[in-house]
């Protein structure tokens, strides 16, 4: 089951590329006392990931800030040094969004929102969404429902819920 408004969100471990190599982000810290959107996508660099969703958030990081979220975090199922030369090159980095990993789908499966694609190579993908975290708990979370569309859970619909 997906989690959903209100419900806290799981311990997982994520990671991104630092100075050093790859660095554990735990959940807890990144949330807590702070308001942070998370989106996720099915993979970097695909079609709708990368030409509507990532630049959808760059366009409206600085009105979200406005409106105090603290953080904006893209979440993909892919690893991290994938993550750092995705950030770089659609400027999401530059903008101030945080790429982060979840490798091993632990963050996406605890909260029910994976999908496998095998014909195309996904497996235990995240499915597209974006949420607001405030201090560890959810309380806006969009959910696209169709594939291959960036609607619901685009920066500018988190930016009018607000």
């Amino acid at each position: 089951m997906a989690i959903s408004v209100g419900d806290r969100v799981p311990e997982a471990t994520l990671l991104r590329l630092g100075a050093d190599g790859p660095e554990g982000v735990k959940v807890s810290e990144l949330t807590k006392g702070r308001k942070v959107v998370i989106f996720a996508v099915p993979g970097a660099f695909t079609p709708t990931c990368h030409m509507a969703h990532v630049p959808s958030f760059i366009r409206v990081k600085d009105q979200l800030a406005e409106k105090g979220v603290d953080e904006i975090v893209c979440l993909a199922v892919n690893d991290p040094f994938i993550m750092k030369i995705w950030g770089e090159q659609t400027g999401a980095t530059e903008a101030g969004i945080t790429m982060l990993s979840d490798g091993n789908s632990e963050f996406t499966k605890a909260i029910g929102m994976e999908f496998s694609a095998e014909p195309v190579g996904f497996v235990d993908r995240s499915q597209r969404y974006a949420m607001l975290v405030e201090d560890g708990t959810v309380t806006r979370m969009h959910i696209e429902e169709g594939r291959g569309t960036c609607e619901m859970s685009g920066g500018e619909a988190m930016l009018e819920s607000l």
